[in-house]
């Protein structure tokens, strides 16, 4: 009997939820293959951040892809002339799309991770999006997900010749950020291996950008410290 895993395409930016995701997909028996993007952000250190989950949690192999949508702009991660916002604390968040949404950047990985899985032979692809804990990006809801999941089992030749069928994983989209923290350490994730930055200062993360402040506050509702905002987190 074969005991070979299943492979799976797992997006990994080096952040909290993705680093997540990766040890739950290594969890569930997939042989995961991690995708990231120097895709022209501001943020560069959290690919440093991504080789080190990747290799602490066991991924078969991690790629780098390297695409520039600093060619487009209209985002704070990818215009240097467009400032990151700061706020006080996560209750001072707003509703609108804020100016750190980076135009159908999923959309753009999720092209990415399609055309890996097709080559791999695999049909499954893991993504951190949230819709619960996160900055209101329209390409993180659900209806997204199942839209271009539809999408990708009729873009490809595997899909028409019915070799694959790709399955878009998205186990954190009902969790909180606390749930998915609590979710991370029983899977042994140590976060400070971790970086989700926007606005980071010689490559420590600025405690106040939209992402550190979410980030912290599910730690606190842990009783825990964010590891990124110690001196330990290196």
């Amino acid at each position: 009997m074969s005991t070979a895993k299943s492979k799976a395409v797992v997006l990994l930016s080096g952040g909290l939820d993705s680093a997540t995701v990766l040890a739950m997909a290594v969890h569930e028996g997939h042989e995961a293959h991690a995708l990231s993007f120097r895709y022209g952000q501001r943020h560069t250190v959290e690919l440093d951040a991504a080789a080190r989950v990747a290799a602490e949690l066991g991924a078969a192999k991690h790629i780098v892809a390297d695409i520039d949508l600093r060619v487009f702009g209209g985002s704070a991660l990818t215009d240097s002339a467009i400032a990151v916002p700061h706020h006080g604390s996560a209750d001072d968040l707003g509703e609108d799309i804020p100016i750190t949404y980076v135009p159908a950047r999923n959309a753009i990985f999720l092209s990415f991770a399609l055309a890996w899985a097709e080559t791999l032979g695999a049909s499954d692809v893991f993504i951190g999006v949230n819709a619960l804990d996160y900055s209101g990006y329209p390409d993180c809801r659900p209806e997204f997900i199942a839209a271009f999941e539809q999408m990708a089992n009729l873009a490809t030749k595997a899909g028409v010749e019915g070799r694959q069928r790709l399955r878009i994983h998205t186990p954190l989209i009902e969790l909180t950020k606390a749930e998915t923290i609590r979710r991370g350490i029983e899977l042994g994730v140590d976060y400070a291996w971790t970086h989700s930055c926007y606005d980071p200062v010689d490559g420590r993360a600025c405690g106040t950008c939209d992402s550190c402040l979410l980030r912290g506050r599910g730690f606190a509702e842990l009783g825990l410290t964010d590891p990124a905002l110690t001196p330990a987190a290196g």
